[in-house]
């Protein structure tokens, strides 16, 4: 899948889901101050991007993600993963 699609995916997700601003999503901007994330957002995530692209994010995968570039680059390893 297509990077590009796969950010759009996400953010219409987030805008949605957390009502934050699209503008607001930056690639280097921090994924958790931005969103305020909880541990009950980060279930909500799994499941969005399980639904979404069929694959599973885990604990470890959310402790390296910090940036919104990190959850973009994060799903589309996985698919490619996933994919091989």
């Amino acid at each position: 899948m297509e990077r590009e699609k796969i950010i759009a995916i996400v953010n219409d997700f987030l805008v949605n889901e957390f009502e934050v601003d699209g503008d607001e999503i930056r690639h280097d901007g921090n994924l958790k101050t931005t969103l305020g994330l909880d541990s009950l957002d980060y279930i909500d995530m799994v499941v969005v991007i399980e639904s979404n692209f069929g694959v599973k994010l885990g604990e470890a995968d959310f402790k390296k993600m910090i940036t919104f570039d990190d959850f973009y680059t994060t799903i589309q390893n996985k698919i490619t993963e996933k994919n091989a």
